[in-house]
């Protein structure tokens, strides 16, 4: 199949900043870039049109990026608790995924949707992770999930302690602590 080419509105990563002409697929043409408006195709009129409209464009996007990083300062170090059932070795029924962690954003306090979730692969046990959130092209948020089976727990994961099937051995005496090595030298009395 022949690559599509295109004019990117606004910065792709990995593909483009605003106003260049790339060449893709079709089928990331056709069902990411064109129906989310972040590209027009590259025929005669749509690069006359872009020409006459690119200041008005980079004007609205500096303006986006700007509120996005207001936004992006007034929330930086977001940490927020997820809370799910996990089996003794720590490991979860079922995964956390872009759209528990979206919900867990906006509950406090920021509104985001799922596609602005970056998850590099699905959290699978329990524990504290850096997730990416993109605010903006240009502009992401570091924010840490704390995924737990009680609000206690969570807590005691927030101030470092480790939770788990490691830490309740840890915690649970040793077959030598029980033992009382003077328990059996006593003479037997008839």
């Amino acid at each position: 199949m022949a690559a599509v080419e295109l004019i990117l509105l606004q910065r792709v990563e990995k593909l483009g900043q605003m106003g260049d002409i790339v060449k893709v697929k079709p089928g990331f043409a056709r069902n990411f870039l064109l129906p989310q408006k972040k590209a027009l195709r590259a025929t005669t009129e749509n690069r006359s049109y872009f020409d006459n409209q690119k200041a008005q464009l980079e004007a609205q996007n500096l303006r986006r990026k700007e509120e996005a990083e207001r936004v992006a300062e007034r929330v930086a170090g977001l940490s927020v608790v997820v809370i799910r059932q996990a089996g003794e070795s720590g490991s979860l029924y079922g995964s956390v995924s872009n759209r528990d962690i979206a919900e867990a954003c906006t509950a406090s306090g920021l509104t985001v949707d799922r596609s602005q979730v970056v998850l590099n692969h699905p959290i699978k046990t329990l524990g504290l992770s850096q997730v990416r959130v993109v605010l903006h092209p240009e502009v992401t948020l570091a924010v840490t999930v704390n995924v737990a089976r009680s609000a206690e727990e969570a807590e005691r994961q927030t101030r470092g302690e480790s939770v788990g099937a490691a830490a309740e051995r840890e915690e649970a005496p040793t077959a030598e602590a029980l033992f009382d090595p003077g328990a059996g030298d006593q003479p037997d009395v008839p």
